[in-house]
């Protein structure tokens, strides 16, 4: 995923959690009952929460993969540099 997709999750994540926060606020006070739209803004941000982490999943497992490749290229060039 590009860094356009990490900052547009990132913000949605964000807004999400300060709505949630704003709409706890409201219904612990009683001054609404919303707890259906509370119920429904929360599955989205469990759905962001879900995307955020496939995305630092992704990341881990390139960034995993990079490593092992590094690795292998290291070992190659130490092979070479003994054989001759």
């Amino acid at each position: 995923m590009g860094e356009g997709n990490f900052w547009k999750y990132g913000l949605a994540l964000g807004a999400g959690v300060v709505i949630g926060a704003i709409g706890a606020v409201l219904l612990s006070r009683g001054k609404i009952d919303l707890k259906k739209t509370y119920a429904t803004l929360l599955s989205h941000g469990l759905d962001l929460k879900d995307k955020a982490s496939t995305l630092v999943e992704t990341a881990k497992e390139n960034m995993e993969d990079l490593t092992a490749e590094a690795k292998r290229e290291q070992e190659l060039r130490r092979n070479a540099g003994q054989t001759s």
